[in-house]
């Protein structure tokens, strides 16, 4: 456990807000950023402050500082309904490497999740997706979790060098996830390459867009229903993973991202997904990736991580 605590930086302490009030308490007085605490918690957050992977996929750069414009939102919510106990691990230390980096972040989110915690990853580019992933395959094996991509993207270009739009590739060209425990969700059509979206057609990725979650009521019932599936004959032990990219929000709700689009999920509707994440006992990552602070109004996006991540932890099952 001293291990990570050497990999990673802690957050800054000027980030826990509080009110100096008895009568109106913030979740900044209460997450604990310390050693001695780590044993006890039950979901630790992570960030992974780099936009490397961004840069080389051409997208726009900023996303190196979300994680603490994240926790600058989240600190000041009140712990409304907040039973399980958190620690913030801080940062993992970064590289002069995309890839060495991720091999860091691998490091500490195995250890974390082998010590039965549930993680949130503050992302960053997307492409921490690849390390996270990695880490579900190598402790719980490939055929024992199910990866969830809620993007507007799907990840699975071919390239030179690892970016944020190869994640998914990796972790499939690599035998880290089966391709029918993967699901592509909220992509949009006019976003995805025929040829990326026949390659993971043929293998046999589960596959629902925006526009197929927008035929039901409610977000998270197309997707329900088919994870649901999944764990029909299968034992409690499945485990789950959501990455959630924030380019697959709307840009009115989330204007603060590495790709913006006028189309995408609705805040409600995005809320609605990680509520479900958080539903499922055996959900071990929530993943939050892609916020731009350079490009936020108002903190809009942070604040929509922020309260996403309130919710998981409210809701958590």
């Amino acid at each position: 456990m001293s291990v990570i605590f050497s990999q990673t930086s802690r957050p800054d302490p000027g980030l826990f807000f509080t009110r100096n009030d008895r009568n109106d308490p913030r979740l900044g007085q209460i997450v604990s950023s310390k050693e001695k605490d780590y044993d006890a918690a039950d979901i630790i957050i992570l960030g992974c402050p780099q936009d490397e992977g961004v840069r080389r996929n051409g997208g726009r750069a900023g996303a190196a500082a979300a994680p603490n414009a994240i926790r600058d939102q989240f600190y000041k919510l009140t712990p409304f309904n907040i039973k399980k106990r958190l620690l913030d691990l801080g940062d993992v230390n970064i590289s002069e490497s995309l890839e060495e980096t991720h091999d860091t972040h691998y490091d500490v989110v195995k250890q974390i999740i082998q010590d039965g915690k549930r993680l949130i990853v503050l992302g960053g580019g997307n492409d921490v997706s690849y390390p996270d992933g990695r880490a579900m395959s190598e402790v719980f094996g490939s055929e024992r979790w199910i990866g969830i991509n809620v993007d507007s993207h799907l990840d699975v270009r071919i390239a030179e060098k690892r970016n944020s739009g190869t994640p998914y590739r990796q972790l499939l060209e690599e035998k880290h996830m089966l391709p029918q425990y993967f699901y592509e969700v909220a992509y949009q059509t006019h976003f995805a390459s025929p040829i990326y979206y026949d390659y993971i057609s043929n293998l046999g990725v589960n596959r629902i867009s925006l526009e197929l979650l927008r035929s039901r009521d409610e977000a998270d019932i197309e997707l329900r229903e088919q994870i649901r599936q999944r764990f029909i004959g299968q034992s409690a032990s499945l485990n789950t993973f959501f990455g959630f990219d924030m380019d697959a929000v709307r840009s009115s709700d989330a204007p603060g991202t590495s790709a913006p689009s006028p189309l995408g999920l609705r805040a409600g509707e995005f809320i609605t997904l990680v509520k479900y994440a958080a539903s499922l006992a055996n959900t071990k990552i929530i993943e939050f990736s892609e916020v731009n602070p350079n490009f936020d109004i108002d903190n809009r996006t942070a604040k929509l991580v922020a309260i996403g991540m309130h919710r998981f932890i409210s809701h958590a099952a």
